[in-house]
């Protein structure tokens, strides 16, 4: 994908991670349609951005209409994002029902909702990217829900990938360690342990702006080099 011009929405963008990614597409081209649960934090980024919105992703009528929105500022779609989630912690025991159901409806439903309207929209040689996790693939103690709810966004992705590939379609799939980049001190259940030191924020989004450009499938943790390799 030559990202310059590329009509893009990119849901998430008032995050640490989300607002970090608009700056890198912004800079190689892209037309953006912004979104963030606080629009008042989305990042000017001058003409690059075409409009944003207001979308808190527990509203799935409202995925699908900021979809729909985006398609219609840019005349069509390219490039569909999702860089946003929330955290929660605590042993499954102790984590109750309604911030599980919160944990999926933000982390797994809305980011479907979102992918499923924008399947239509795509044209050939589009990509959709979506942010999971690392705990996708190595679910952690005292982050069952957590864990879950990005695997689950995981799996809908590996086959979201086959049902598009006729379509000329690209799915990646990032699933990256923890970063700093406040998600775990906005947990909304429990307190975060102990974390490792967090992977560079900039050195992945270049890497996923990469992933992005060449039609990757994946970035994901690779423990012998002990480093994020797309795939």
């Amino acid at each position: 994908m030559d990202l310059s011009g590329a009509r893009t929405l990119l849901v998430g963008a008032s995050g640490v991670l989300g607002g970090a990614l608009a700056t890198a597409l912004s800079q190689a081209g892209a037309r953006l349609v912004l979104t963030g649960r606080d629009p008042e934090a989305l990042p000017d980024l001058g003409e690059s951005v075409q409009a944003t919105l207001g979308l808190d992703l527990l509203d799935v009528a409202a995925c699908r209409s900021a979809v729909q929105s985006a398609a219609s500022t840019l005349g069509g779609l390219d490039l569909v994002v999702v860089a946003s989630g929330v955290a929660a912690f605590g042993t499954a025991a102790d984590t109750s029902d309604e911030v599980t159901e919160e944990v999926f409806a933000v982390n797994t439903l809305g980011p479907i909702a979102v992918l499923s309207a924008a399947v239509p929209q795509v044209e050939k040689g589009g990509a959709l990217v979506v942010l999971s996790a690392i705990l996708a693939d190595s679910p952690m103690a005292g982050m069952a829900s957590y864990s879950a709810s990005k695997s689950a966004l995981s799996g809908y992705l590996s086959a979201l990938r086959r049902e598009v590939r006729r379509q000329g379609v690209c799915v990646l799939d990032a699933r990256p360690p923890h970063m700093e980049t406040g998600l775990a001190d906005r947990a909304i259940s429990g307190t975060a342990p102990g974390l490792p030191a967090g992977y560079d924020v900039d050195a992945f989004v270049a890497l996923l702006v990469e992933g992005i450009s060449s039609g990757a499938k994946e970035l994901v943790w690779d423990a012998t080099a002990k480093d994020l390799a797309l795939r």
